[in-house]
């Protein structure tokens, strides 16, 4: 199928047809992944982002806040 790229606000973005998107079974949440000349639309189911952002946010958070020097800024300030 051959469309056109086209403006959307500061961004560009292509109109994919509704029977396009059923027959390839992509849903609301995708990723894009580009190389030269070609960039890749791929599905991702919503259980795997959430599970993934929420794991990662709390490795994160316990990196950052179980530190003895945050426990020390914080008696600092009490």
């Amino acid at each position: 199928m051959i469309t056109n790229i086209i403006s959307i606000g500061n961004s560009h973005g292509i109109r994919i047809p509704k029977p396009l998107l059923e027959e390839s079974g992509i849903g609301k949440t995708v990723e894009l992944k580009a190389k030269k000349g070609e960039i890749r639309i791929v599905s991702l189911p919503t259980k795997k982002i959430s599970t993934e952002s929420s794991i990662l946010s709390e490795k994160v958070l316990a990196m950052d806040w179980d530190r003895p020097e945050e426990d020390n800024a914080w008696k600092s300030l009490q």
